[in-house]
């Protein structure tokens, strides 16, 4: 992946963790959590040092 795609990546992570904190939904919660999580292992075997956010 390029330094861009990373940082994409890195938006769209930040933009599903947004989703999951609003939705009222408990499947569609759990269905974003789980995209949330499957993202995050991407970016990680791309960038290792990278923890994610510091909520």
């Amino acid at each position: 992946m390029t330094e861009h795609q990373l940082r994409e990546q890195e938006c769209q992570i930040a933009r599903y963790r947004r989703l999951e904190r609003e939705v009222t939904d408990p499947l569609a919660a759990c269905l974003l959590h789980g995209i949330v999580e499957d993202l995050e292992a991407e970016l990680r075997k791309e960038r290792p040092e990278w923890h994610g956010p510091r909520d």
